[in-house]
């Protein structure tokens, strides 16, 4: 084969491999949303549960939780007080002395009356596989109902699931969002979904651990 016709060959698979890796991209979420509705439910829909996981998002520099977040700890303490869970699981961000995303979600869901000896933190929650993979290896978790926005749910059932913690899911959205964050978080998800797959089926990364902490 002459080198010109090698070269149009060769590229004509590159361009074949980019766009079956884009198409892949673009649909593996999609899927994981259609596959992962049936473990989706509103708080009031939501199945009883012992223990609800809420996942750490961004707070701000006075302690204030950002909406999201905000939402995330609220939805869980209505999932507390008409007893559909009995403990709450707050894992986030901690890995800086001035940035402390679960003590600032327990202290609002003191402030909405949830009491103390209800509450566990997780200080190394630094991503969702994290929080997952800890629910399961330090907080020994067999289930769990995980709240979240609804365009994150879908990426925290199949890693919590894959990771060996039977998960379902509540939907945090109480408010429309900034549009701006609306756009970042969708389209960021885009590439964490895939991430998601290639951390819990091959990679399998082991985040911080330590001891067995039994959530009574």
């Amino acid at each position: 084969m002459p080198k010109n016709g090698r070269i149009k060959k060769l590229i004509k698979i590159i361009l074949l491999f980019a766009l079956g890796a884009a198409a892949f991209t673009l649909l593996w979420p999609l899927a994981l949303k259609w596959y992962y509705s049936r473990y989706t439910f509103t708080p009031q829909e939501s199945p009883p549960e012992r223990v609800a996981i809420v996942f750490g998002a961004r707070i701000y520099g006075d302690g204030r939780l950002s909406a999201m977040l905000q939402d995330r700890v609220e939805t869980a303490v209505q999932l507390y007080q008409q007893g559909k869970v009995q403990k709450l699981l707050l894992s986030g961000d901690n890995r800086f002395v001035d940035y402390n995303e679960p003590g600032n979600m327990q202290a609002y869901a003191l402030s909405r009356g949830v009491p103390i000896e209800d509450i566990q933190l997780d200080y190394a929650g630094r991503r969702t596989y994290d929080t997952c993979y800890r629910a399961k290896a330090i907080f020994q978790l067999d289930s769990a109902v995980l709240v979240t926005q609804a365009f994150h749910l879908p990426r925290a059932l199949f890693t919590c699931r894959h990771l060996g913690v039977e998960a379902t899911g509540v939907i945090a959205d109480r408010r429309p969002y900034d549009p701006r964050s609306v756009r970042w978080s969708t389209v960021r998800e885009i590439p964490a979904t895939v991430v998601a797959l290639l951390n819990v089926l091959i990679k399998k990364p082991a985040p911080v651990l330590g001891e067995p902490i039994l959530i009574d």
